[in-house]
């Protein structure tokens, strides 16, 4: 449906992850520098999903059922394990702008993932996924990844994990509902305080004012906030649109991280980042 036809929840959805995702990425390299990634990523998913939890307890809300509960744990473990996980280990090493632009093939793993569960793409969206494929080959000419091989195939099988989750969630049942972020953050969670713990992570020195003011950005605004609005959009309009925010989200995260963190933003990030930018508006067309 055109855009002017959508719901104010669904425009606000939008907004949430275009805005605020995109600015997610300047909270995790600012957090990575005092946390361990995946015991950051662990602690924020956690308090985020026993937040809302409780939350929806004190609301009366029922408890999910056993089949529910496996869903959205397999969502969980998918895109806030697997996707997040993956861009918080790699933001160690590459540049939260950079990181963002890599991210921008989560549409087309979507696409290729929602086919594999019967669902067709329109030919725009295949147009725009030709122009991110394109803008990632740019991307890759430029220094950033260059001086990081391993941290561009982390954020690739990032992109592949929250892609899966995303076509697979149409297909699996999950909690109703708010229900559902709360059983996949917490899911998430665990998921990735077990890896912390399976890779010897520990924290060096308590973390200063800054890293626990990006802890709780990324929780409130990052997972409880963001993460509802996108199980919305998966709900209501097609996978490719929903996944739309990973070709915005990269305009927000060059800006933040060359302004507020000094990162160099090179002249084929630039062109990348353009190439992706035209990708969002052709895969959203009529939409």
């Amino acid at each position: 449906m055109p855009f002017k036809r959508l719901s104010a929840v669904t425009l606000a959805a939008f907004f949430a992850l275009y805005v605020i995702w995109g600015s997610t990425y300047f909270a995790i390299r600012v957090g990575v520098e005092e946390w361990p990634p995946f015991m950051m990523a662990g602690v924020r998913f956690l308090m985020a999903g026993t937040v809302l939890f409780l939350y929806l307890k004190l609301r009366s809300t029922p408890n999910p059922s056993m089949r529910e509960v496996l869903g959205g744990a397999i969502l969980g473990v998918l895109m806030p394990g697997v996707g997040n996980g993956l861009v918080t280990l790699a933001e160690k090493d590459v540049s939260s702008g950079v990181a963002a632009l890599v991210v921008a093939t989560v549409p087309l793993f979507t696409t290729l993932f929602a086919r594999l569960f019967g669902q067709p793409a329109r030919w725009t969206e295949w147009g725009g996924i030709v122009l991110g494929l394109v803008g990632m080959a740019l991307l890759n000419l430029g220094a950033n990844l260059k001086a990081s091989p391993s941290g561009a195939l982390i954020l690739v099988l990032a992109s592949a994990g929250w892609a899966l989750g995303s076509a697979w969630s149409k297909h699996l049942t999950q909690p109703k509902g708010l229900m559902s972020s709360a059983v996949m953050m917490l899911s998430g969670g665990l998921a990735l305080l077990l890896a912390s713990l399976a890779r010897g992570e520990t924290l060096a020195a308590w973390p200063s004012w800054h890293g626990w003011a990006a802890l709780l950005y990324l929780v409130v605004f990052g997972s409880i906030i963001a993460y509802t609005a996108y199980l919305h959009l998966l709900k209501t309009v097609s996978a490719a649109a929903a996944t739309s925010y990973a070709y915005v989200n990269p305009v927000i995260a060059v800006l933040l991280g060359v302004m507020l963190l000094g990162e160099h933003v090179g002249v084929h990030e630039l062109g990348a980042m353009a190439v992706i930018v035209a990708g969002v508006l052709l895969i959203g067309w009529k939409r």
